[in-house]
Parts: structure tokens; sequence; C-alpha cells
């Protein structure tokens, strides 16, 4: 029986198709026309699979929601270092499509980090591309252009690390650019900010409360508390409620406070007293 041929392996991209095993023609008994050695009847012919489809190089692209980069793809048209003496016309078409392509991406796209990154590979992500995209490299340069797309790059990448460095804006943006309306939320602006901020204050004022002299009390009952002083607290709760009267937190506390009184006078037998 003759061995079975195979043929020459084709390197391809981890997306092609696998290669496909196809049933062999008929039996031979010589050399085929084309030079090739005869195949058996019970063999059969690895085929390569068809070419994979290019895709033109640009920014990275990757399914909604995510942000798993695990190579760069976005090679930068300008030189990692040094003065940026010239742009060729090639590079300048390379620099417009990312400057045209920033809008659809959200900033762990930008910094070619999975949203997983830790800060300190932010921080590396950041400082490898300001560099590159720093419109100081290009302020000597005429195409104004080519300093516009240069200088909207490096803004982005600025913004995107402004976010993605603070653990709440991070935590945030997260959420935004992982729900329903990913596509209106890529950008942190000062809306969300102002958002933010509101979120903060309002988690402040249920804690602690929304007046000077409401907090003060609160706080100073939340000290009396932690020492058992449960008399003290009470009387600096419900000073704090004269100021705030709807705080539930504050009554929630002062509710606390009772029933620890309460306990109190039932073991020393003073729950029966005329108060």
């Amino acid at each position: 029986m003759a061995p079975r041929v195979l043929a020459p392996p084709v390197v391809s991209s981890p997306s092609a198709a696998p290669n496909v095993l196809v049933p062999p023609a008929a039996p031979s008994t010589g050399s085929s026309a084309s030079g090739l050695a005869p195949v058996a009847s019970s063999g059969s012919v690895l085929v390569p699979p068809a070419p994979p489809v290019s895709r033109p190089s640009g920014l990275a692209t990757t399914p909604t929601g995510t942000s798993a980069v695990t190579a760069p793809a976005r090679p930068s048209p300008l030189p990692a270092t040094g003065a940026v003496e010239t742009v060729t016309p090639q590079m300048a078409q390379q620099l417009a499509l990312i400057a045209d392509a920033l809008d659809g991406q959200d900033y762990f796209q930008l910094l070619q980090v999975p949203q997983t990154a830790s800060a300190a590979e932010i921080k590396r992500a950041f400082y490898r591309d300001s560099r590159v995209y720093h419109p100081d490299r290009v302020f000597h340069l005429t195409d104004a252009k080519v300093k516009g797309d240069i200088g909207a790059i490096y803004k982005r990448i600025t913004e995107a690390y402004y976010v993605l460095r603070d653990d709440a804006k991070r935590k945030k943006y997260l959420v935004d650019i992982t729900g329903p309306e990913r596509a209106t939320r890529l950008r942190y602006t000062e809306a969300t900010e102002a958002e933010l901020k509101a979120e903060a204050k309002k988690v402040v004022e249920e804690e602690f409360g929304t007046t000077p002299k409401g907090r003060q009390f609160f706080k100073t009952a939340l000290q009396e508390i932690d020492r058992q002083q449960w008399q003290a607290a009470e009387r600096s709760l419900k000073s704090a409620l004269m100021y705030e009267s709807g705080n539930a937190k504050f009554k929630e506390k002062l509710a606390l406070v009772q029933t620890k009184l309460e306990d109190q006078r039932k073991l020393s037998g003073d729950s029966f007293r005329i108060k």
C-alpha cells in the first residue's frame, strides 16, 4: 500500500478555518501529470483551508462590553522616540484613521489594556502612548490636520488615564460601558463627573447628615456609642434630630440606642420605675 501524501502545511491566523480531510480520488497506479505521487484508495488528502480574510490595520476591535487586548492593535505611524521631522502622506492617512476611530472606543481599548488591568498596567500604557502622541513632538510641523489629529489622540489618551486611574471613576465607567447604553457612555463627560459627585454627596449626607449641626451631634453620638455611653448618645441623637427631623439614619441609631438603654434598665431592675 502506498503511503498517504500530505499537502504542505499552511500557516494561518488563529481565526482561520481548520484543515479539512477530503476523500481521495480514484486510485492511480502511476505518476500523475503534475508529478505528484499516487494516492492509495484507503488514504486521505489533507487540504489546506482557504486563506483568511485580511483586515486593514487600525484601532483595536473587540466585542461589545469587553476590552481584552492581548497584543498592540494600534501600530503608531510615528516613531517611538525623538522629534518627528516629517510626516508622509501615508503616515498622515493612518493618523487620520486613528483619530476618526476615537469616538467608537472605550478607554480600555484606547490604552490597549484589558478591563482587568492593574493600576500599574494602566500607568505604563498611558506613558507609552503619551510619549508617542505628545503634541510637543510635532509643534514645528506646518500641517494643521496632522497636528490636530495627534492632539486629539493625545487628549483622549490622557482622558482615559484620568478616568481609569481613579477607582471610583473606573468602577462607574465599567458599569456604563458594559450596560445597554454603552454607545452613549464611552466618554466620561462633565455630566458624568457631576453625577458621580452628586452620588458621593448623597452617600455622605445619608451617613452623616445634611446640616452642620446635625452632622456634629451625629458624629458625637457615634463616638458615644463606641464607648457604650448610651444615655449621652441618646441626648446627642435627639439633638441631631432637632436639626434634621426626617433623617432616617439618625432615627435608626436612636432606636438602637434606646434599645440598649432599655436592656440596661431591665438588668438593673429599673424598667418599672416612673420616668
